[in-house]
């Protein structure tokens, strides 16, 4: 049975921190294909377009009729867990570090066996939930959890080494200044992250919440400016080597386009908060996360960026706001490809318009601070790297999957 997972005692500073190790790397094309439904946190399997038979391990043929058309897409997550092992021993040195480690026989009701991860409330034989999840390598890998949940279950040490949950961890939230970024702190804080470093800008002047801010428990006010090279670097000194989780809420947000937005200089402020804040952010905090991502129970985990949605096609009414989200979501890209030798997850959260002063002639619907703080956990809780909060996020993600020239032409309309 589950045992909730206790408060990590203070690392002895005398002792060497673990060496970060990845699990085995090597994929074929056609498994690299379920990548893109575990970020998402979506359970699907290969099913052949010719005779519908659900096929694991990935294929380029269907084993039934040899087919060539094979297709991922969401397949039901319930089966049978039929056979359990434990590994002890190994030469993999990742495994070795975690051992013992629970695996299983499952039968899945939509066709296949698969080997897979056991979650350790798993009783074999009996039903399980399937899920897909991206390990610390970045591949797709099954586990099965039991059908019925409860909160300590997610303590799992299998299950956690799965995802980026900000239990015990300490995380620094970079825009503490905003609704948004105040959401973010109190949703982590519930979360029973261990403390919350908030990030404000200029400290000296007044804002709305700060009061709240300075009597939560487990929250730290820090100065912290992203435009800032050397106030990124300073608070990095200070916190880097003990801040496991980012979570960047920073955003500079004017409606406008090339022709007709505010200008050059203001554009010039977007880009210098939104894209080369994040790049300051990963100079300075990047290479110590990536050291400690073996790091024991509060391990540097994961680094969270809130962005518009419009990262994907750019919405011409916030045309330069889009544009450098962007720029923004592709430095994500080249993070996540960088932090992933740490074992250190990059998670991209997506949003659609928020509710905020600069976008009051926005139509509804838009999205409230507390919907993005609580993508924000969820992500972490779950490993999801990448959420769409809010319909007009999820609606332009669907979109741009299906035709990314269509929804620039609608987007321009």
């Amino acid at each position: 049975m589950s045992e909730p997972l206790r408060p990590p005692p203070r690392k002895d500073p005398q002792a060497p921190t673990r060496p970060p190790q990845l699990p085995p790397q090597e994929r074929s094309r056609a498994a690299l294909g379920l990548v893109g439904a575990a970020a998402r946190g979506v359970f699907a399997l290969q099913r052949c377009g010719n005779c519908g038979t659900v096929a694991y391990p990935p294929r380029d043929a269907c084993a039934a009729c040899l087919s060539v058309d094979l297709a991922v897409e969401p397949v039901p997550d319930a089966g049978e867990a039929i056979a359990e092992t434990t590994i002890r021993t190994t030469t993999d040195l990742y495994f070795r570090e975690r051992a013992p480690w629970r695996v299983g026989l499952v039968r899945l009701d939509c066709g296949p066996s698969v080997v897979t991860h056991l979650h350790r409330d798993v009783a074999v034989p009996g039903r399980v939930r399937m899920v897909l999840k991206l390990d610390r390598s970045g591949n797709a890998v099954m586990m099965a959890l039991p059908t019925t949940w409860s909160a300590p279950m997610a303590d799992d040490p299998e299950l956690r080494e799965l995802t980026a949950s900000p239990k015990f961890r300490r995380v620094l939230v970079t825009d503490a200044r905003t609704p948004t970024g105040q959401a973010v702190v109190e949703a982590l804080v519930k979360a029973e992250a261990s403390l919350v470093f908030a990030g404000i800008a200029e400290p000296f002047k007044p804002f709305a919440g700060r009061e709240k801010l300075e009597a939560t428990e487990r929250v730290q006010i820090v100065p912290l400016d992203l435009t800032d090279t050397s106030s990124v670097e300073s608070l990095a000194g200070e916190i880097g080597g003990k801040t496991d989780i980012i979570v960047n809420t920073a955003d500079h947000v004017r409606p406008g386009g090339l022709i007709d937005g505010p200008g050059v200089a203001t554009a010039r402020v977007s880009f210098e908060l939104n894209v080369f804040g994040l790049q300051r952010l990963a100079s300075s905090f990047g290479p110590a996360m990536r050291g400690r991502g073996a790091d024991g129970t509060n391990s540097a985990a994961a680094f969270v960026d809130v962005l518009p949605v419009h990262a994907l096609a750019n919405w011409p009414g916030f045309g330069v706001h889009s544009a450098t989200a962007a720029a923004r979501l592709s430095m994500l890209q080249c993070l996540r490809a960088e932090l992933r030798p740490g074992g250190v997850r990059v998670l991209s959260v997506f949003t659609g318009p928020v509710e905020d002063d600069w976008r009051q002639s926005v139509p509804p619907p838009k999205v409230a601070p507390r919907q993005i703080a609580s993508a924000v956990v969820r992500a972490l809780q779950e490993g999801i790297e990448e959420s769409f909060v809010g319909d007009v996020a999820a609606d332009v993600a669907a979109r741009f999957a299906e035709d990314a020239k269509t929804l620039e032409r609608e987007l321009g309309s």
